[in-house]
């Protein structure tokens, strides 16, 4: 039998690691054809980058290597390649995957010890090689690939999805990886296949030519518990668009909840959203809900300029639609996040932050940001596209959240992206500017940090939340502070960041993570509320003075504890937090008054961190917790009088640890 291995290297995250769903795919089809499942044996797969060294030496016997390709693993993989190839000549290395350029200009001549490289999917690419390899080699009899002498047709796509057999319910994913390595196995899974979108900032959609194709419902829901089955903690949906489909997606929602409820397994469902999101979303999101398996769902605009909307080829909801519906999902207990990208082309600082104060206003759950990346497939990569909008790029280390560090210093190949620094609608000064704006409505607008001091100028005084944050860095300008130093800090990632130096960022008590810039700053400012209300007083009596504001100190006062109080610090670890308060700042909050009146009241909530180890203190607050918002407590959370706490949908009441004088 002839001896394939392949590659599909990934990061660990904690303890946590992809399976190589995308080559088990490739296999099962394969396997599926009786005369190649006789010819062929499937090696373990390489997934652990810290095993290049012997996966190298592994393959001094292979007959095939067969790599797939992303954004995380070129470099690496690349180099497994050039290595297999000095001790094994007679190896047929074969790359597929997105990260496979369709523009072969130069590949060869940079990458000689490729072989093929397969464009698309690859199920019946992969199998048509393989009869080619029995057969005679003449490899202009497959279509959809690339050699170094020629390029062949494309190969048709999969219309007919049933024909791939599952990787999972044939269990020849365990076939791929040792499953009692001692790691957590998190799974990869396709309900569909496609993207009617076009965004050019994308290869999705041009991957999948726009036509979305589904799996059949009872593969799905036999997979679902294999999941179950199996103990996976997390399912990575790769759809483009999950509950696109929404009475099927709905099923696979109810079926999720139902073995997660009766299996413990899954632990946690993650995928992309359709774009546009509509409140038919709503009983989807809400089954994943009671499952207690829901991750948050995506109100993604990208950008919220009419001029960039229309260089990307998006089109986002309109503003009214898209506050309704976070509204409606933050009525139904639902968390919500969207994602915006920097430095797209037609983009300006200003326009920039207009968006930022549209979504500060709709008070969506979460705010994600990156960088303009150029992928290879992308429509944004086209020459002509690139020379219209004056693209100016440089290559960077890729950004790596919450990766384990200790893993990646164990292997000191370093993988880059390509991103934009400069279009003809901003400079990168500019760009840098727009960074930072992204960060302190990420850190302090969405993570909390001066969430209800910004509120409260808006709702008093009309204080746009742009020129309160405006005034914000004039202060740090002004005046040394813990936010001063911090804004430092940022500044220099940001400079080293988008000079190509790289985006890693440790902070060494909160553990051996690549913490993202807004939560390392988080960690850093709010664990001692006592520093943090101090501190925090000063900049408000900066920006009262700035603005001739009147605001009394003992209401001042009051607000700055009010927002101490609602933050998770580490100062206070009791399950029950108790503070009294001249102002009723739920109520005015909640119906969005613009008069303070003094209305003593006493609340109260349950602590969402109790946790006293920082590291596990801060993993529960701001990374694992992120979606689930336990770096703060929403002010309708709250409660005053009688110490009623929901957990889920009971109602029960708790005695606070630290008082002896509340009945229950």
């Amino acid at each position: 039998m002839y001896k394939i291995y392949s590659s599909q290297y990934n990061y660990k995250y904690g303890n946590q690691i992809h399976a190589p769903y995308s080559l088990a795919t490739l296999y099962a089809h394969a396997n599926s054809i009786e005369h190649l499942k006789n010819q062929f044996k499937y090696e373990k797969s390489f997934i652990f980058r810290d095993n290049l060294e012997e996966n190298i030496n592994q393959c001094h016997d292979a007959d095939f290597l067969l790599c797939s390709c992303y954004v995380w693993n070129w470099e690496i993989t690349t180099l497994l390649a050039k290595e297999v190839k000095k001790i094994n000549p007679n190896c047929l290395i074969v790359f597929g995957g997105p990260h496979v350029p369709e523009d072969t200009t130069g590949f060869f001549e940079k990458y000689p010890y490729i072989d093929i490289i397969v464009h698309g999917e690859g199920e019946y690419t992969l199998a048509n090689i393989l009869e080619v390899y029995l057969k005679d080699k003449d490899w202009s009899n497959v279509k959809g690939i690339s050699t170094k002498k020629f390029r062949t047709l494309p190969q048709e796509r999969i219309n007919d999805l049933s024909e791939i057999p599952s990787p999972y319910l044939t269990n020849l994913i365990w076939d791929l990886v040792d499953k009692n390595c001692g790691v957590d196995w998190d799974c990869s899974w396709e309900t569909n296949r496609g993207c009617p979108y076009e965004c050019t900032f994308c290869d999705w959609g041009s991957a999948t030519f726009t036509k979305v194709r589904k799996f059949v419902d009872d593969r799905l829901i036999k997979e679902i518990e294999w999941f179950a089955d199996n103990k996976m903690r997390y399912i990575d949906c790769c759809d483009a668009n999950f509950g696109i489909f929404q009475d099927r997606d709905l099923l696979i929602a109810k079926k999720l909840k139902e073995q997660a409820l009766e299996k413990g397994f899954p632990k946690k469902f993650g995928t992309a959203w359709a774009k546009n999101t509509t409140d038919k979303i709503l009983p989807i999101a809400m089954e994943l809900k009671e499952g207690n398996i829901l991750g948050g769902i995506s109100l993604s605009v990208q950008s919220l300029d009419p001029t960039t909307l229309k260089n990307i080829k998006r089109a986002n909801i309109k503003f009214d639609k898209f506050s309704d519906l976070t509204e409606t999902f933050r009525n139904n207990g639902i968390p919500t996040y969207t994602e915006i990208i920097i430095g797209l082309p037609g983009e300006t600082l200003q326009s920039f932050k207009r968006g930022l104060e549209t979504i500060a206003q709709t008070k969506v759950g979460t705010l994600l940001w990156g960088n303009c990346s150029i992928l290879p497939n992308a429509p944004m990569n086209i020459p002509e596209y690139r020379e219209k909008f004056k693209i100016k790029t440089i290559r960077s280390p890729v950004k790596l959240r919450h990766v384990s560090m200790e893993y990646v210093k164990k292997q000191k190949i370093t993988e880059f992206e390509e991103i934009v620094c400069e279009t003809s609608s901003f400079t990168f000064e500019e760009l840098k500017q727009m960074t930072l704006y992204a960060w302190a409505f990420s850190t302090f607008q969405n993570l909390g940090v001066f969430e209800y001091f910004s509120n409260y100028y808006n709702q008093i005084h009309n204080l746009s939340f742009i020129s309160f944050y405006e005034i914000f860095f004039e202060y740090c300008n002004s005046a040394e502070s813990i936010f001063s130093k911090e804004v430092e800090i940022v500044m220099n990632h940001l400079h080293d960041g988008l000079s190509g130096k790289g985006w890693d960022h440790i902070e060494p008590e909160f553990g051996d993570i690549n913490w993202p810039i807004d939560e390392a700053s988080w960690l850093r400012l709010v664990p001692d509320t006592e520093i943090f209300e101090k501190e925090s007083r000063k900049f408000l009596e900066f920006l009262e003075a700035k603005c001739n504001f009147k605001t009394t100190k003992n209401v001042l006062k009051d607000l700055v504890k009010f927002q101490g109080f609602l933050l998770t610090s580490r100062s206070h670890l009791e399950e029950i937090k108790v503070e009294k308060f001249l102002v009723d700042w739920k109520d005015f909050f909640a119906h969005n008054k613009d008069k303070v009146e003094q209305i003593e009241k006493e609340y109260y909530f349950k602590n969402p961190v109790t946790e006293k180890d920082k590291i596990l203190w801060g993993c529960q607050a701001v990374f694992w917790g992120r979606r689930a918002r336990k770096y703060k407590v929403p002010s309708n959370k709250i409660y005053e009088n009688k110490p009623v706490i929901e957990f889920g949908s009971n109602i029960q009441e708790i005695k606070p640890a630290h008082s002896s004088n509340w009945d229950l």
